[in-house]
């Protein structure tokens, strides 16, 4: 049976595991109506087209 030849330090076998514990931002796209960035797959928010068709009506805010 196989046995660690000599111990291994916290400090390596923390970094050994710290690969794991790595996060990746989320892949954002630019709509191509507004410009705003969205994420790949989804409706955009600030326009609310989809694949170039309206899918949901947003209400324009109006400033004061």
């Amino acid at each position: 049976m196989a046995v660690p030849k000599r111990k291994v330090s916290k400090a390596r076998r923390d970094k050994r595991r710290s690969s794991t514990w790595k996060l990746t931002s989320p892949a954002l796209v630019v709509c191509p109506k507004c410009g705003a960035q969205h994420l790949p797959h989804r409706m955009c928010q600030e326009c609310g087209t989809y694949n170039g068709r309206e899918v949901k009506v947003v209400k324009s805010v109006v400033a004061k």
